[in-house]
């Protein structure tokens, strides 16, 4: 399955903020401890996704061909006062609009730096629509609310997932990543709800000279199969592995290896 388009992640990301900014407005703890990051607050983790927006949004305006500190960014931080859950949301949704509007602007093929292997404003629509796709479940889970995602993203979230593991093992000084090498081991993700059309299911072998994966359904040492939504927060280390629907079949110990290896990013 190819990756979306361009418009589509713009579309996304604009939807996704809505539904950050929902959680904002519900009344949430702002204070509550994130479950899923600890050393959060819903309000840091907020404010967290808020200074990405913006943080992309001036890379891609300005056609940056390195990187922009935080600190020069306008707004990075969120607003003035904490526990302000009005002056959050108006912040959350004017670094949506701006970080969309740039992106629709510049179109996926326009040179601006990243740090990985593409180097256009399609890589970071990408990344930001799966960034906060992401990070609402974990605010979702703090604030108690239900979560759910559209399978196309989640689907794509998983592809982009295994991109990052593979270009970190053979790109950065990860150790951990680099440890997930040796012949004969594969996982296998199968989404047990999805639409056939959508080939919803993923092999990834650890082969010596790295990880390799695609697409289909086959034998491994290990499977995780589940509803997609759940086997993408479980393959993010969102959901334990015993949760809801989900049944590992096989060698445990290996998918623990992988989860306990990818935490980056």
């Amino acid at each position: 399955m190819p990756e979306l388009t361009h418009d589509r992640y713009c579309d996304e990301i604009a939807h996704q903020v809505g539904r950050l900014r929902a959680v904002v407005t519900s009344g949430a703890d702002l204070s509550a401890t994130v479950p899923t990051c600890p050393e959060w607050s819903l309000e840091d983790l907020l404010r967290h996704v808020g200074g990405a927006l913006r943080w992309v949004d001036a890379l891609v305006r300005a056609r940056a061909r390195e990187n922009i500190p935080d600190e020069r960014v306008p707004l990075f931080g969120g607003p003035e006062e904490r526990g302000d859950a009005a002056a959050l949301d108006a912040w959350l949704a004017d670094a949506g609009e701006r970080a969309v509007g740039a992106l629709r602007e510049a179109g996926p093929d326009a040179e601006v730096w990243s740090w990985a292997w593409e180097r256009t404003a399609g890589f970071w629509a990408r990344r930001v629509t799966h960034e906060i796709t992401v990070h609402r479940a974990d605010a979702t889970l703090a604030a108690g609310l239900p979560y759910e995602v559209a399978p196309d993203i989640a689907a794509d979230a998983l592809d982009e997932w295994l991109q990052l593991v593979r270009w970190v093992q053979r790109n950065a000084a990860d150790e951990r990543a680099r440890e997930l090498r040796g012949p004969g081991r594969s996982l296998h993700l199968h989404a047990t709800d999805a639409d056939p059309a959508l080939n919803a299911e993923w092999l990834i072998e650890l082969g010596p000279d790295g990880v390799r994966w695609r697409r289909g359904h086959e034998k491994a040492t290990v499977a995780l199969r589940g509803p997609l939504t759940s086997v993408l927060l479980a393959f993010y280390r969102r959901l334990p592995l015993d949760g809801p629907g989900l049944e590992v079949l096989g060698d445990r110990e290996l998918l623990e290896f992988w989860l306990e290896r990818v935490t980056f990013g």
